[in-house]
């Protein structure tokens, strides 16, 4: 079975590959993690951010918007001594502003979801990469998600991380072509929220 090269020879990278990458999410908690999770990747690698997902989440309560919206100084302390997630200030802070930013989009939007899917109208991009090569690190629509975020008030989300956020999200279908999930994802034209 041929998957895409960037996560071939680990066994939990190519699981997170065959069940999530790719995938359209639409339900507001995932994409809170996965918003969270991107942003203390930037500057390392995925598979860091794999190894330590289940520590991330029972560190931020399963990533319960509403709750991480209520940390404290006193959390963030806490979570500055957890050796089992990655220990950045700015980031940790980051994804408390970020849960906070969220909510009002909830309000303003209905939903997390549906503010992100109507960057690209409901509809899967759907690109077709023959190579890792051939994929941007950001594009058009990365920089107006970017742009639109940072106005909204959030943090640590540049083109670079949205893109990763879209690919991972399913907004984008970056499997290259002679993935197995190519075609899959391929089917996909359109979500409903």
């Amino acid at each position: 079975m041929t998957r895409c090269s960037f996560c071939q020879g680990n066994t939990l990278y190519e699981a997170y590959h065959d069940l999530e990458w790719g995938a359209p999410q639409t339900n507001d908690q995932k994409l809170f993690e996965s918003l969270v999770l991107e942003t203390f990747q930037a500057g390392l690698n995925w598979l860091t951010i794999l190894k330590k997902r289940a520590a991330f989440r029972k560190a931020f309560d399963q990533f319960d918007i509403a709750k991480v919206a209520l940390y404290s100084a006193e959390k963030i302390s806490e979570l500055l001594e957890n050796s089992d997630i990655i220990r950045n200030r700015a980031k940790i802070e980051s994804a408390i502003n970020n849960s906070r930013a969220v909510l009002a989009i909830q309000i303003e939007h209905g939903s997390f979801a549906n503010y992100l899917w109507a960057f690209t109208e409901y509809q899967v991009i759907q690109n077709a990469p023959s190579s890792a090569e051939e994929i941007p690190s950001k594009t058009d629509l990365s920089i107006r998600l970017s742009k639109s975020l940072k106005a909204k008030g959030f943090s640590f989300t540049g083109p670079v991380v949205m893109y990763a956020f879209l690919q991972a999200n399913g907004f984008v279908n970056d499997h290259t072509t002679d993935c197995y999930l190519y075609s899959v994802r391929k089917e996909v034209k359109r979500v409903e929220l």
